[in-house]
């Protein structure tokens, strides 16, 4: 047996990237748009490997020129999805072909069935009860023939309670973050919800395939539906954020929200193409 310690090994990695979302050949309005974006954005995708999506694109792109400018924003490229021409021409610039495909949905249980299950963890189960002792001997019975004899072992019967409760889905929990997040650090809770017990400093990000809470001050930078979860919402309790996005619809927060909003509870959720701020009531 070889007891030499190997010069590498293989182990499982989650691999956060941002999509860049092409609609447009023209490397120039590209370059222009890419420009606009990182200058809105600040910091926060500054270093972050990115994926380009040019399914929406059918004219040839100049990639070796997308690629630059990409880079000349710290943005490394590790992936694109493309066909045809587009997807020949970015495998000769350097590019790995990925999948992007929506993860799926979290199973979540019915409320009939979460009362089923309910029901059958308290449902009574009978108890037979004890023989009693006889009182007198029986009487010898006539001797019966052995191909009408009964089977003395009695039919096994199905327990009625386990019958009645259904097998519960796989769960759903949410990644609970028990302490302050700190300028700098980073979470990301993959196809699950985000919960953080206390304050998201300035410069720390949190990221969710679903939704993100924050009970404590909000004051980094929250993603919900980082997968494309249109559905998702920011939930906090004290609003004073540098950057919200839900699904790839980001709102950079230069000046200080609406007195309504600033450090009040508030949901951040997606009306189509908009992102919308409101103040959650008590």
């Amino acid at each position: 047996m070889n007891t030499e310690s190997l010069a590498l090994d293989f182990k499982s990695a989650t691999l956060y990237a941002v999509r860049v979302v092409l609609q447009s050949a023209d490397t120039g309005r590209l370059a222009d748009a890419l420009a606009q974006r990182m200058a809105d954005a600040g910091s926060f995708f500054e270093h972050e490997p990115v994926v380009i999506d040019a399914s929406r694109v059918e004219e040839t792109i100049d990639w070796p020129r997308l690629l630059q400018a990409l880079r000349e924003h710290n943005l490394p490229p590790i992936g694109v999805v493309a066909e045809g021409a587009n997807l020949a021409a970015a495998r000769e610039a350097g590019l790995t072909p990925v999948d992007l495909s929506t993860a799926n949905a979290r199973p979540t249980m019915p409320a009939d069935a979460a009362a089923a299950v309910r029901a059958a963890e308290f449902a009574e189960v009978p108890v037979p009860a004890a023989p009693s002792a006889p009182s007198a001997a029986p009487a010898p019975a006539a001797p019966v023939p052995a191909a009408a004899r009964p089977d003395p072992r009695p039919e096994p019967q199905p327990d009625p309670a386990a019958a009645a409760a259904p097998t519960p889905p796989p769960s759903s929990s949410a990644m609970v973050i028990n302490r302050p997040l700190r300028s700098g650090q980073r979470v990301y809770a993959r196809q699950t919800d985000l919960v953080v017990i206390g304050m998201v400093s300035q410069g720390a990000e949190v990221i969710a395939d679903g939704n993100v809470h924050v009970y404590g001050p909000l004051r980094g930078k929250a993603m919900a539906g980082a997968r494309g979860d249109t559905n998702a919402r920011i939930f906090t309790t004290q609003l004073d954020a540098e950057l919200l996005a839900v699904a790839g619809v980001y709102r950079v927060v230069e000046a200080k929200l609406d007195a309504k909003l600033h450090n009040q509870p508030a949901l951040v959720w997606l009306d189509g193409e908009a992102l919308r701020v409101e103040a959650l009531k008590s």
